[in-house]
């Protein structure tokens, strides 16, 4: 221990802990001596041996004393003083254990430390008689793959065996004798072995005796049940026998399994013992029991019920009264004649009724359970087949199994199942024998039985029965068809019309199993059982551990393990004793007995035990909590020089251990009895006691009144309606809980106090949440049933029940006053928990008081008294609430009593002292509100009106406004304001209502802070809240439901709204309106599915951007306004495969395509570009179809009609007239491929024979060649202007930067709209991380910083700009992003598909260039400073040095232009950000239409690369001079000769390549310039000389080049440059080079091969 902790303790008198008295065993008048020698050390733990004792003290020695034989040295003969066992030191000792002649310890680190007499091997060592010194021993487990060495807890030592606990919670043995539990016959085991049966089990402690061994061990939870095995896995009998006799059927579960030990050695007088076998043929074999076993069954009575026809006559045997019979106590029946009638009352009702009246089968009485476990016999014999049904229920109530008779009138089981389900008329028998003694397997929770006599068929009639607990043990039916232990109370339940169940078996809480010592244990046993000290009911030896049957669900907390005999100490504080009886150590009668029984000891309950050779002390409770010793065993008594010895009658208190002061262990072994004793230093000690004591008789007196009051009442019949049968049955449980967590707590305290006792490990402090939780729960359950007037419902029925047992309820409910009601006394007797709390508190307090006031514990103390004390006002309030609720339910008008009356619901105050009317009332209107803790009730005379609370505002009226005294209240759909005759009224409404308004946003008013002052409310409930209403009135959301967030009175923020009829929208609201983000379903009926609109909204309406997916299977995507398709939207009709697939772009107008609009026909393959009203086709518009046609002119109402032209895919064209589609009707003209025209009125459709009225023209060979595709020149006349195109789209951008029209706003507000846009979408998809990536995030968070200009214009900013307008364009979240991504959308849609028409080319160019004029003007309106299209920004003077001109002499060829700089254009701008995305459909538009040209091209330049490279130098006609005179081939540099390819200029040709790989023209130029520069660096190499290329020099080096670089597509390169290169450029450098560029293009087409 620290420092600190050391000085706390001394604060507490650690002096005076854990000093050390012995006395010799033998005598009740005894006077303890002080050990002395310890030099004044703190003893925690000590442990006794035969002659020998060891010591544990608080800084982890040990020290032994006593005869010490083992030890070399003076010391072995007796060392009265403790000697330190010094080969401990420096190893912290946690625990000791003392065999009769060995000794045991456990380090910190869990490792074992063993040393004493070994000649059975106890100390784990081979071949040693003696250990002398502590000696570590391993522990490994071979189960694991790597030896893991097993960490230990706790041990245990007998006369020739230890036990060790590990921290897995499993059992390891060394040592010799069957009482090790390990399957093995080669005695002694010096290596320890895990007990495989317990395996898998949790072990909680161990003991062992001189020859036997106990575990308690936890139950197994519910689902881990697992099947039994029919047979038993030892001497595989069956263990569910079934006998069929005359006219019943006996089914038999107690196979006693002997284990077939011989033990030859020291039981000479070894009996057979031959369990009886109820066989299927009907055999029974009788079973010859050895003598001893004998003996207590004779003095039984026996009674036997023989069935004569209708009645019963009972016979009993007269056997002597055994003392268990004749104790005092309610006996079930104190005279002969009363059985006799009773029996033969059970032949006028059936069974089930009978037994439903049986009220003896509660097992609480300690005195009830004694007489039963005296009088059950052993295994059931034939003539003790048909035992009374009375036996039985007392034998269940031990929890000793019952073999059932059924008669049934048919010797098949299958009538008895069927009577087991469904009560049965005729008059039936129940008779038990049960065996103290059955076979128990690893679990002996379900046992399955396999009944041959139904070929293997499995009962279908069984039904699903489920049993209330038979006293805490979690005893169940097994499955269909499996009988498994039939109690009495189970078979009443079966035949009762109307089955309610309540499981009170206490309703286990995890947590608290985790945190605190479990009640849910079993008692296990094995060894040597010669005395009965192994508890199963004979005296047969066991080998492995073995369930003792019937302390199940008695809640053993701990086992002490004497020389012959053993002990199980309860939570309830009493102690059930087994084994030899010689000396009276039992605590009761003279017999000894081999099932448990209770001991007698006097005092207030017991809590803690220990067994010596002979002798048994127990430490209980006395009145003044300071515990007692009670001895029980030998008593030798010298008179008169003659010493007799004989036994205590019952456990005697020695009065003189009480004088020494509190003793915390006591410890029992051989001769002596030792004590640990504190004394009460500052009353510290006296309040630990205190608290342990009233903790245990609390835990008492709760598990009376649930076994006592409450399973009575809840097996009663007529309880009332089911609601409230529920709440009984939830306070029931609850009840169950906090009774568990007492039983619990009492156990945790008991070990406590047997430790270090530190305050600020006690369980109320550091697990208080526990506790607070657990009354809560159960006082809201206890008051919910209260307000239902559940008591009052209970005491009708209950009469009867209650009135016998009226004493009882009143010791239970501490309630003396004369001729109380019955409804009070349960009322106390269930809100009795409750006054708990201020125990604990008070005891806390003083436990305080025993610190320093600065100290750390003292504030933990303080703080959790003052918590348990606000929680005891608390629940005492919540009572007083309740029983006003009670109250004012009682006086109400009966009809609405039953709508409003709710469990949870609480009274606040209620109008019916007039105090509050409503404004505008009529004359004879009766208004009464009422307000509850979760609504607010308007009644008027026959009506009433619920406000619920959570959507509910109040304000007071101001003074002025004439209202006087007037409250405001605002519900979702109504507002009304209610007057109060006085301010003080005004007041006192105002705040109920307030403070019920935020107690019912809060959730309940359980959640008070632990500590402080918790439950102080804010005045003023939020104005904004979250809250679930039903609209019951409102036009358009009558019936919805809505659940989110409020503002006074309206949906406000985000929500979910339900209707009726399935509509539902779940996003933001904005003041009762869905405004914001929102999804929205309409269920269509006639198609099974969902209309779903995820978007925009404002103001109940959609608007803005949004997607619509119709029912139909079409999807919209784009803008609304006021619920219509208004603005820019995309519409997809039909799947591909569906029947009329189709796709349209483009602008709508209410609900209508109305403007410029794309649209796509996938059935018909073809595709509409132009003006639309109304959904029809009306205006300029241009069509081209799959089949190469294209249409460009006039359509009205969706027909082509008026002037158009016609081109087919061979160039034939038709100028003029069309009346509808595809159809000719007026004047024209018709020009062939040729050039011959034909002018005149035409008509007909187009591809079915046309009737032509005209004349034909065969222009003149000698015209000039360039007339004749003059009609392909005037392409795009007809079509929409490209300005005119997708004017929606650029508005919306507009509106979006908060302009009315383009160009018209302010820009500081358009840069404040697009920083709300940027942070509103990332806050929306910060739900979803998803949909952003790294970049994306990065990419925003940069674009929040605004370029800001001040000063001239410089290339800088320039830059600045077109680094912001690249990120913007990145990101659809901002505006100008959004813009171009719809762009690019469009464009695709246009150009792609039926639309990769060549003769759209120039259309495609022109819509790009207006693309481009109309973001320049978007951009130039947010950087105002940008200058206008073709100004120049002058470059920094540093740019301007000369730089070599690349063809001519002059220092900068930009010189030409006016002033040098920098040419603004929206080419240079913004085609870096938008190119690259229109880029293919526009680059498949350029190579459609130079198809033939490139052809041409391509085979030249196949055919001329075939050459190598001189050859092709030479034939190119390039001047010697330049032709390079080595080349560098895989990187090694060489002549060149004839046969080289590839070659030449290989650097050059490689650089012309990357043109295909660049968009913009601005970059192609830059890729042509390279090349030039290329050439020249590998001419200056060869030629070492400066010089300056002439045209005529350069065009042949070029030309090769551009042949061995073969660009596939070089055609629609060089167009796309020309169409879209930056103006000015032209006649710059790079214009000359791409001049270059085109004559080669143009050179190789017309290349003549010679």
């Amino acid at each position: 221990m620290d420092s600190q902790e050391r000085s706390s303790e001394e604060a507490e008198g650690a002096k005076e802990r854990g000093l050390v008295y012995v006395w010799k065993a033998g005598s009740c008048s005894v006077t303890p001596e002080r050990l002395l020698g310890l030099s004044g050390k703190t003893v925690l733990q000590a442990s006794l041996g035969t002659n020998h004792g060891l010591l544990l003290t608080e800084g982890g020695e040990v020290y032994s004393f006593g005869k010490l034989p083992w030890r070399s040295g003076p010391e072995e003969l007796c060392a009265n003083s403790p000697i330190l066992e010094k080969a401990l030191l420096g190893q912290h000792v946690i625990t000791v254990a003392a065999g009769s002649f060995h000794n045991g310890a456990v380090t910190e680190g869990g490792v074992v430390y063993m040393w004493g007499n070994n000649s059975a091997g106890q100390c784990a060592v081979a071949n040693q008689l003696y250990v002398p010194e502590p000696q570590p021993i391993s522990i490994s487990d071979s189960e694991t793959s790597p030896l893991l060495s097993v960490r230990i807890l706790q041990l245990a030592c007998g006369e020739e065996h230890t036990l060790a606990l590990s921290l897995s919670r499993e059992i390891w043995a060394w040592g010799s004798g069957c009482q090790l539990g390990l399957i093995t016959t080669t005695f002694p085991v010096t290596k320890p072995q895990k007990v495989e049966h317990l395996a898998g089990r949790v072990v909680l402690q161990i003991a062992c005796g001189a020859y036997h061994s106990l575990a308690l061990v936890q139950c197994l939870p519910v689902q881990e049940m697992k099947p039994i095995p029919e047979r038993c896995n030892h001497c595989s009998q069956l263990l569910i026998t079934m006998t069929d006799k005359e006219d019943h059927v006996i089914i038999s579960d107690s196979h006693c399994c002997p284990l077939g030990v011989a033990l030859a050695d020291n039981q000479p007088e070894n009996h057979v013992f031959c369990p009886s076998l109820e066989t299927l043929e009907g055999k029974s074999v009788t079973s010859s029991q050895s003598e001893d076993c004998q003996k207590p069954l004779v003095e039984e009575h026996r009674l036997v019920a023989l069935e004569t026809d209708g009645a019963s006559v009972l016979s009993s045997n007269d056997g002597q009264e055994d003392s268990g019979i004749s104790s005092p106590g309610n006996i079930l029946f104190p005279d002969k004649k009363e059985v006799k009638e009773y029996l033969i009352s059970l032949s006028d009702h059936t069974l089930n009724e009978t037994l439903g009246k049986n009220t003896c089968t509660e097992s609480e009485q300690p005195s009830q359970e004694e007489q039963v476990s005296a009088c059950i016999p052993g295994p059931p014999g034939a003539s003790t087949s048909a035992l009374n049904s009375l036996v039985a229920s007392c034998a269940s109530a031990v929890g000793v199994r019952v073999a059932a008779t059924y008669e049934a009138g048919a010797l098949s089981l299958k009538k008895v199942m069927n009577f087991y389900g469904t009560p049965s008329n005729d008059s039936g028998s129940q008779s038990g024998s049960g065996s103290p003694g059955p076979e128990a397997l690893k679990d002996s929770r379900e046992e399955q039985v396999r009944l041959e006599s139904m070929q293997g068929k499995k009962s279908s009639s069984l039904v699903d029965i489920r049993e209330e607990e038979s006293e805490g043990g979690s005893r169940r039916l097994s499955l269909p068809g499996l009988l498994s232990q039939v109690s009495p109370r189970l078979l009443r339940k079966v035949g009762r019309a109307k089955m309610r169940t309540v499981a009170l078996t206490p309703t286990y809480s995890g947590e608290a199993d985790a945190l605190l010592p479990s009640l849910r244990t079993e008692v296990w046993s094995w060894g040597k059982g010669k005395d009965g000290q192994l508890g199963h009911g004979d005296v047969l030896p066991r080998l492995q551990p073995l369930c003792v049957k019937s302390l199940d669900g008695k809640e053993v907390i701990h086992l002490s393990a004497g020389g012959h005999h053993s002990l199980a100490l309860t939570a309830k504080s009493q102690v059930y004793s087994w084994g030899s009886n010689s000396s009276g150590q039992l605590g009761h009668l003279n017999s000894p007995t081999t099932v448990p029984r209770l001991a007698k000891v006097c005092g207030d309950g017991v809590w803690s035990t220990a067994a010596g050779p002979d002798y048994s002390l127990f430490l209980a409770d006395e009145e003044d909590f300071q515990p007692g010793l009670y001895y029980s065993g030998q008593e030798s008594t010298t008179e008169n020089n003659l010493s007799e010895n004989n036994s205590t009658k019952s456990p005697v208190l020695l009065l003189s251990c009480s004088k020494i002061g509190y003793i915390s262990n006591v410890i029992a072994g051989g001769d002596n009895c030792l004590v640990l004793v504190d004394k009460n230093i500052m009353g510290y000690i006296a309040s630990l006691h205190e608290l342990a004591s009233t903790e245990r008789r609390f835990y008492f007196r709760l598990s009376e009144i649930k076994s006592q009051v409450l399973r009575p009442l809840l097996g009663l019949d007529n309880l009332g309606n089911a609601s409230t049968i529920q709440l009984l049955q939830e306070m029931a449980s609850r009840f169950s809980k906090l009774c568990y967590l007492i039983g619990q707590h009492g156990a945790s305290l008991s070990s406590f106090l047997h430790g270090v006792k530190e305050a600020r490990s006690l369980a109320i402090l550091k697990h208080s949440s526990l506790f607070l939780d657990s009354y809560t729960e159960y006082c809201t359950s206890v008051t919910n049933f209260l307000v239902m007037g559940g008591f009052t419902l209970l005491a009708k029925p209950a009469i009867d029940f209650l009135s016998k047992n009226q004493e009882l309820l009143q010791k239970l409910s501490e309630k003396n006053e004369e001729n109380l009601q019955l409804v009070e006394v349960l009322n106390a007797l269930f809100f009795m928990p409750f006054g708990r709390l201020h125990n604990y508190a008070r005891t806390l307090l003083k436990l305080a008081t025993c610190f320093e006031v600065a100290s750390p514990e003292y504030q933990k103390l303080q703080d959790s008294s003052s918590c348990y004390e606000s929680l005891a006002v608390l629940l005492s309030r919540k009572r007083k609430e309740a029983e006003y609720t009670l109250g004012f339910w009682k006086t109400f008008p009966g009809k609405m009593t039953d709508s409003l009356r709710k469990p949870d619901r609480r009274l606040i105050c209620e109008s019916s002292n007039r105090g509050l009317s409503l404004q505008h009332a009529g004359r004879f209107s009766v208004n009464w509100f009422i307000l509850f803790n979760d609504a607010l009730v308007h009644a008027q005379f026959s009506t009433h009106h619920i406000f619920s609370l959570s959507t509910l505002w109040v304000e007071a009226l101001s003074e002025e406004a004439g209202n006087v005294n007037g409250l405001k209240i605002t519900t979702p759909e109504e507002q009304f304001v209610l007057l109060s005759s006085t301010p003080q009224e005004k007041t006192k409404w105002l705040r109920a209502i307030s403070q019920a308004v935020d107690q019912a946003l809060r959730g309940t008013s359980d959640l008070f802070l632990y500590g402080a002052g918790g439950n102080i409310s804010r005045q003023e409930p939020p104005i904004s809240r979250s809250a679930k209403y039903t609209f019951y009135k409102d036009s358009r959301f009558k019936d919805a439901v809505y659940d989110g967030r409020w503002l006074s009175g309206k949906p406000h923020g985000r929500g979910t709204l339900k209707w009726a009829d399935g509509r539902m929208y779940s996003g933001t609201f904005r003041t009762g309106l869905e405004d914001g983000y929102g999804e929205y379903r309409v269920p269509n009926k006639a198609l099974n599915k969902d209309d779903h609109y995820v978007g925009y909204w404002k103001e109940g309406k959609m608007c803005g951007h949004g997607v619509y997916s119709y029912a139909t299977g079409e999807v919209y995507e784009g803008c609304f306004q006021d619920n219509m398709r208004h603005g820019h939207g995309l519409l997809r009709s039909g799947k591909l495969t569906s029947s009329s697939p189709s796709m349209f772009i483009g602008q709508w107008t209410m609900d209508k395509k109305s403007g410029y609009g794309v649209f796509d026909d996938i059935t018909r393959g073809e595709k509409y570009m132009g003006m639309w009203q109304d959904d029809l086709c009306q205006g300029n518009g241009v069509v081209v179809t799959q089949f190469g046609l294209y249409y460009e002119g006039a359509f009205s109402t969706n027909k082509m009609m008026g002037t158009g032209i016609l081109l087919s895919e061979d160039d034939t064209v038709y100028e003029g007239e069309f009346s509808d589609n595809w159809t000719l009707s007026g004047k024209g003209t018709l020009t062939l491929p040729n050039g011959d025209y034909i002018e005149g009125l035409f008509s007909g459709e187009w591809g079915s024979g046309i009737k032509i009225t005209g004349t034909y023209f065969k222009p003149s060979l000698y015209e000039s060649e360039k007339d004749k595709p003059k009609v392909l020149r005037k392409l795009g006349i007809l079509a929409v202007p490209p300005d005119e195109k997708w004017k929606a789209v650029f508005e919306e951008c507009w509106n979006q930067l908060g302009c009315e029209s383009p160009g018209q706003g302010d820009r500081w507000k358009a840069w404040d709209n697009i920083a709300v846009a940027l942070t509103t979408n990332r806050r929306q998809h910060k739900d979803s991380p998803e949909l952003l990536s790294r970049s994306h995030t990065q990419t925003l968070e940069s674009l929040e910083f605004i370029p800001q200009h001040i000063g001239a214009f410089t290339l800088e900013k320039y830059e600045n700009i077109k680094k912001y307008l690249i990120k913007a364009c990145d990101t659809p979240l901002h505006p100008l992003g959004k813009l171009v991504e719809t762009l690019v959308a469009v464009y695709r849609m246009t150009y792609v598909g039926v639309g990769a028409n060549r003769r759209l080319l120039q259309e495609a160019v022109r819509e790009i260039k207006s693309y481009l004029k109309r973001i320049f003007q978007l951009v130039r309106f947010l950087f105002p400073d940008l200058p206008e299209e073709g100004s120049t920004i002058p470059f920094a003077a540093t740019e301007t040095k000369g730089r070599r001109s690349f063809c001519s002499g002059k220092s900068d060829s930009r010189s030409e232009s006016p002033e040098p700089g920098y040419v603004v254009t929206s080419f240079g701008l913004l085609l870096p950000v938008l190119l690259p995305r229109l880029y293919p459909p526009l680059f498949m538009l350029y190579a459609l239409d130079n198809e033939r040209e490139e052809d041409i091209y391509w085979e030249c330049v196949l055919r001329l690369n075939k050459q190598n490279d001189t050859a092709l130098l030479s034939f190119l006609g390039v001047q010697a001079k330049f032709w390079p005179g080595t080349v560098s081939i895989l990187g090694e540099s060489r002549k060149i000769s004839s046969n080289t390819k590839d070659a030449c200029f290989a650097s050059a040709v490689e650089c012309l390549q990357q043109i295909s790989t660049t968009f913009t023209p601005a970059d192609k130029l830059k890729v042509i310039q390279q090349t030039f520069e290329e050439i020249s660096q590998n001419v200056l190499e060869s030629l070492q000389e400066d010089f300056l290329w002439s045209m005529d020099d350069l065009f042949p080096v070029f030309l090769y080049v551009v042949l061995r670089a073969r660009i596939r597509n070089l055609g629609s390169e060089v167009h796309l440059i020309e169409d879209l290169m930056d103006p000015y450029l032209q006649h710059g450098e790079q214009g000359i080079m791409f001049t270059t560029l085109k004559a080669c293009y143009y050179q190789i087409q017309h290349e003549k091969l010679t």
